[in-house]
């Protein structure tokens, strides 16, 4: 049985930089670069 989906959304910082969109999740390496991107944008910390 497949699940109904729900909500799936990755943040980083308060900004949501991977989501389910159109019954589908990201991929692995999907959500893995856009937090990489997200996290060089925020600097050393």
């Amino acid at each position: 049985m497949l699940g109904s989906g729900g909500i799936f959304e990755v943040a980083v910082d308060g900004r949501v930089v991977a989501k389910k969109q159109l019954g589908s999740f990201p991929s692995d390496k999907d959500v893995v670069d856009a937090v990489s991107v997200a996290l060089e944008g925020l600097g050393p910390q």
